[in-house]
Parts: C-alpha cells; structure tokens; sequence
C-alpha cells in the first residue's frame, strides 16, 4: 500500500493499456477500469503483475452508479488514488442532416464528458481533504478546431478542455492538479480503421512515457507529439476567414463507427 496509485479509465486497450504498463513499470499499483473486464484481467495476467500491484473494476464511463461503486471499491480495496486518469472514449464521426445522428451524438457527449465528470467526481473531495492528487482528462488535438464530418468528437473534446480548465481553478487552492493531456494520432484501436492519413502516428508504448512524464510534472496542457502541438498552435491562432475556406474546400470524412476506446 505504501507505492503510489494510477487509477485508470478505458484500460482494456490502446492508450489506457499503454499507460497502466507504464506506470507498473514505475513501481506504481494500478486501479483498472473497462466495461470489458474480463477481457482486461486476462490482459494483465498475462503480463504477469504481482497480484498486489492491481486491480481490475468492470464499470462503464456513462453509468454513474457503476463509475460510484468501481471508485468505492478502490477506495476499500486499495486506497486514494495519487493519479486518476479519465481515458475513456469513444470516436464516432457523425452528419448532423441526419436524424438518426442525434442519438450518436448524445453517446459521444454522455461518453467522453459525462465519463470524465463521472470519473473525477468520487475523487474529488477525498483529494481535497488529503491535499494532493492529480486529475488527468485525456482529450485531443480535435478539441482545437471543429473538422468536418467530426462534430461530435470535436465537441465533446473541446468539453473536456473545459471541464479540466474549470476544475484546475476549483482545485489548485486545495492542492489537487488536473492536467489536460491532447493526444494526437496514436495507434490504437480507435485510429486503424481512420481512412485517411495519420501525420506523425505514435506507438502508444511511447505515448505513455510521455503522458506519464507530463503528468508528474503537473502540467496543464500537453499535446502529444510535440509535432502535433504545432499543429494545434497553428490551427487555434488561424483566422477564421482561413480556417473556414480551407476545412470548407474539404469533403466531409466517410461516416464510420469507431469502436470504444479501451471501454
């Protein structure tokens, strides 16, 4: 009980597998989250982890009851986490001339935000009263700008940018980091079905080395890779005027349903 602990959302695959070995790796015990837990639990096996460094709760992001009873048992079983990290997410490109669309759209929001709210929240309070903790919400380079054929993801992206910048003035007075972390392309299973190209793609392995660096430093914002960042600079101080001819000469991306992330 005395090595510090990681609990960590979406970690059945992708960036939150990546981010759980790195942290074991560290010395560190890790608190499991996924809907597909038992998928998870044959994963860690696997990597043959002393039994006391994890443990794995089944919950989904959206059921907020489920999120209240995997934050209660960490709390019982392994203590308060020093790091929780609200991973995951879904992908799902949407057009919103369409009707049927409305309903992915609310599966987005009530993933990707609700999710991240629904994970914080137990933590909250418990990392006030001690004086220390992190809150880690992965969002993305899609949070930036909205890009066509993505107005879902782009929204709810952006919403985690928000919530977390909320949040950090709430908690830095109370000694409670939150750091936002924007994800570019890794290679995971919500990027390889992408039908278009993937500039400066990342091994999640070397996504998590860095993900895991920034958040002990208790940045506030991070873009990974740094390529990606100048992207973002670029796109956030670009005129509107600009933004719009150029996404606007674009044609809306192939509507496709990407598999959860790591869920």
């Amino acid at each position: 009980m005395t090595a510090p602990l990681a609990f960590i959302t979406g970690a059945s695959s992708g960036i939150g597998q990546a981010l759980a070995a790195r942290y074991v790796a560290l010395g560190w015990r890790v608190a499991l989250v996924a809907r597909r837990a038992e998928l998870l639990r044959e994963w860690v096996l696997a990597q043959g982890w002393p039994a006391d460094r994890w443990a794995v709760y089944a919950a989904d992001v959206r059921d907020e009851a489920a999120m209240q009873a995997a934050a209660h048992a960490c709390l019982v079983q392994q203590g308060l986490p020093d790091v929780v990290v609200a991973n995951a997410g879904i992908s799902i490109g949407i057009d919103l001339s369409l009707a049927e669309d409305l309903p992915v759209l609310r599966d987005l929001l009530e993933t990707n935000v609700i999710g991240v709210a629904a994970t914080f929240q137990p933590f909250i309070a418990p990392m006030k009263a001690r004086g220390r903790g992190t809150l880690v919400g992965v969002a993305s380079v899609a949070s930036v700008r909205g890009l066509p054929g993505h107005a879902g993801y782009c929204a709810a992206k952006g919403a985690v940018v928000q919530l977390c910048e909320t949040l950090r003035g709430e908690l830095q007075a109370h000694g409670v980091r939150v750091v936002t972390l924007a994800p570019g392309y890794i290679d995971t299973p919500l990027t390889r079905e992408n039908d278009y190209p993937m500039p400066f793609l990342m091994a999640p392995d070397v996504f998590a080395a860095k993900a895991v660096d920034a958040i002990a430093a208790g940045v506030r914002w991070r873009v990974i890779p740094w390529q990606m960042g100048v992207v973002a600079a670029v796109l956030t101080w670009m005129p509107r005027s600009l933004f719009d001819r150029i996404v606007g000469g674009q044609q809306h991306r192939k509507k496709r349903r990407r598999p959860a992330a790591g869920q």
